[in-house]
């Protein structure tokens, strides 16, 4: 078993608080799990736990996607923590995913209820608007990053540096028959993640790459996914400019999709 530094521990809250930010303001996705694991695994000089950790919850949380006032489980700290108990506790990366979740819900809860309470600002962001004030618009943005970025940073050092021989405690307290069930749950999370995000992009005309993705993956021998990857982007490049080519073939294809809120999304 590993412990966190303090200047580790700084560096995960400076990492959470970038990230964070990010992920509120949905800018340049960098908080997605396995940027976030690769990240927290390059912070406590264990690239590769933190590449599985992020890998396996990234698939986990392949399908969430916030939706206007409606929050999905905290992708930052589920990314985060899941290396940072991998890396601690010595326990397996699809055990420290359903270990991790707490942690996740408990960002959760608090954007929610910043997402309730910051409507106390909506009052005098009106005024701004209509007095076309945009120093005083920038400055609300601002106070609420703020706020939510030091939240990150707060929950972040205490869960990784204050708390981290209580984790440790409870891990080793813990049964082998609870451990295992959060093994198995671990490994089953990202299956159900991977069925969400088809559920959304899981279209007829899509069935046929889906097919040869399946049995490329399966009946092949590849020593890694690589040859997959590339041979998904060969064939998304053909279905791009097959549509550029035919612009009535697109036209249809959007119209097909509606208004794109089917799914809820």
């Amino acid at each position: 078993m590993e412990s966190i530094t303090l200047t580790q521990a700084l560096l995960l809250t400076l990492m959470a608080i970038i990230v964070g930010i990010d992920f509120w303001l949905e800018a340049f996705f960098l908080f997605r799990p396995i940027i976030v694991g690769t990240l927290t695994g390059l912070i406590l000089g264990d690239v590769h736990t933190g590449l599985i950790a992020g890998g396996l919850t990234e698939l986990a949380f392949a399908g969430l996607t916030p939706a206007g006032g409606t929050q999905p489980p905290n992708p930052v700290l589920a990314g985060l923590m899941t290396t940072v108990i991998a890396f601690t506790t010595g326990t397996d990366p699809k055990t420290a995913i359903g270990l991790a979740l707490p942690f996740s819900f408990l960002m959760q809860y608090i954007l929610l209820f910043y997402y309730s309470s910051f409507s106390l600002f909506m009052a005098r962001a009106d005024k701004y608007a209509e007095e076309a004030n945009v120093k005083g618009l920038v400055k609300i943005n601002v106070i609420t990053t703020l706020i939510v970025a030091i939240s990150y940073g707060i929950v972040v050092f205490l869960s990784v540096y204050v708390a981290q021989d209580l984790m440790k405690t409870i891990v080793q307290s813990m049964p082998a028959w609870l451990a295992h069930g959060f093994e198995v749950a671990g490994g089953i999370l990202p299956a159900v993640g991977f069925g969400m995000l088809l559920r959304v992009m899981m279209k007829a005309e899509y069935i046929p790459y889906f097919i040869i993705g399946f049995f490329i993956a399966t009946f092949l021998p590849f020593s890694n996914l690589l040859p997959v990857a590339v041979i998904g982007v060969a064939l998304a490049l053909y279905e791009y400019f097959r549509t550029k080519e035919h612009p009535a073939l697109y036209n249809n294809v959007i119209a097909s999709k509606g208004d794109g809120y089917d799914d809820g999304i």
